[in-house]
């Protein structure tokens, strides 16, 4: 899914390290546990795990999905949804539930990589589970392949307010997640492939509140940072049934590649008015929306670019964009294409300039995009209405011009202090504060 302007970007682009907010990367062996799946054995240190056993790693048939023969009182969900007993017991589950840092390879098909800390864990500061994939096969049909239960919670001020009561608390766009009790690294060199399902909503018995209800094939109900190790060069593949990348709360990505498809969101975070996504570094490359609806990048609170690569589609027919927040989205480093029917607005307050393009009508998927003059170019693999582009590159007041197939395009065009319109075109909307608009050329 490389595009040509990944191959000029990261020509230039240093491999992404730890941000100083990043996970520990588990980079001193000691004390570091191996973790190998398969089918036939999970081993821990090179032991072989068996069912019975109740150590810091478990093995089990018990896994969380949205059963058929319901009704419903029992939850959301659709005849899409359900699974059966038979399929979701073919499902090997291995359970990590003491803190540490853990290096797992290895594959299972089907089953689930879950870590459980047990109840009291979100508010213990030493609930910290690390998570190194280093040449890991994952595929779960009916639940999330990876999923982080119960683990510190770093938001203390969220962790303050009763999560039914949620409306209470609204966050800043700026969250430290530095002591996350979720963390996960990805080994240089390796390449590793996650496939997951998701859970619709269950309810808790006689109610109609959430006790399941887990969208993303890789999924934290806590907290989650996701980095690489020294060199960057790990890489996460996630092909998702539903959303693909998902926390209920925060989520920062420091370094690697992640390469996300997805039918519905590519990345979401999820609790209204509190969730922040950020992006220190790293290359993202997201392919969302592949069924009736999706978001590239979807965040209920804030979205944060600090730096990066990121390249991000949403569905072509549903009204969605590249990146969609309730709150702000902010863009103060990195490179940036997020193209859809329709993106959410840059606030005012990013820090690094960027373009928000409006077209008349849609650009036919397989259009050669180039912003002349910066080496920013794309491909669409869909249809394409919207597009917004942010560089280090980009320069105050000069004026761009924006060609598709070799084509000058007209366009209704919104900056932060850059100048764009081709001959026929609108001149630019500065958002309020920014200066004046320069003539187009």
């Amino acid at each position: 899914m490389y595009k040509q302007w990944f191959a000029a970007a990261l020509a230039t682009l240093l491999l992404p390290s730890l941000a100083a907010c990043a996970a520990p990367a588990g980079a001193q062996e000691d004390g570091v546990r191996t973790l190998i799946l398969s089918n036939e054995s999970i081993r821990l240190d090179g032991e072989p795990l068996s069912p019975e056993g109740d150590g810091a790693v478990t093995v089990s048939r018990d896994i969380v999905y949205y059963r058929d023969g319901t009704d419903a009182s029992y939850g959301e969900g659709t005849g899409a949804d359900l699974h059966s007993a038979q399929e979701a017991d073919a499902h090997t589950v291995v359970t990590i539930r003491r803190p540490g840092t853990y290096r797992v390879s290895g594959a299972l098909d089907p089953g689930q990589l879950a870590v459980d800390l047990g109840d009291g864990a979100k508010g213990d500061p030493e609930a910290v589970v690390t998570l190194i994939l280093d040449g890991v096969d994952l595929t779960c049909t009916v639940a999330p392949a990876v999923i982080f239960y119960n683990v510190y919670e770093c938001d203390t001020a969220w962790v303050a307010y009763d999560e039914e009561e949620s409306a209470a608390y609204s966050s800043s766009p700026i969250v430290d997640t530095a002591a996350a009790g979720a963390n996960v690294v990805l080994a240089d060199g390796s390449v590793n492939q996650v496939n997951g399902s998701y859970v619709a909503r269950i309810y808790k018995e006689g109610t109609t509140k959430k006790l399941h209800k887990y969208d993303g094939a890789f999924y934290s109900k806590m907290s989650m940072n996701i980095g690489g190790e020294g060199e960057g060069s790990g890489v996460l593949s996630i092909t998702a049934e539903n959303e693909g990348l998902d926390s209920e709360l925060h989520l920062t990505i420091n370094g690697g590649t992640i390469r996300i498809q997805a039918q519905n969101d590519g990345i979401n975070t999820n609790e209204d008015g509190v969730s922040v996504t950020t992006i220190n570094g790293g290359v993202l490359e997201i392919n969302a929306g592949l069924g009736a609806e999706g978001d590239g990048i979807d965040s209920n609170g804030h979205i944060v670019f600090n730096g990066g690569t990121v390249y991000t589609l949403a569905n072509e027919q549903s009204p969605d964009g590249g990146i969609d927040a309730d709150g702000e989205i902010l863009i103060h480093g990195g490179q940036l294409i997020a193209a859809g029917v329709r993106n959410d607005s840059v606030s005012s307050g990013s820090e690094q300039l960027y373009m928000e393009l409006s077209f008349a009508s849609p650009l036919a998927a397989g259009s050669l995009v180039e912003l002349e003059g910066t080496g920013l170019s794309f491909t669409t693999e869909k249809s394409t209405q919207s597009i917004v582009f942010s560089s280090p590159e980009l320069e105050t007041d000069h004026a761009y011009i924006l060609k598709v197939n070799g084509t000058v395009q007209q366009y209704t065009n919104n900056t932060a202090g850059v100048g764009a319109g081709p001959p026929g075109g609108q001149p630019p909307q500065i958002p309020e504060g920014q200066g004046e608009p320069p003539e187009p050329p």
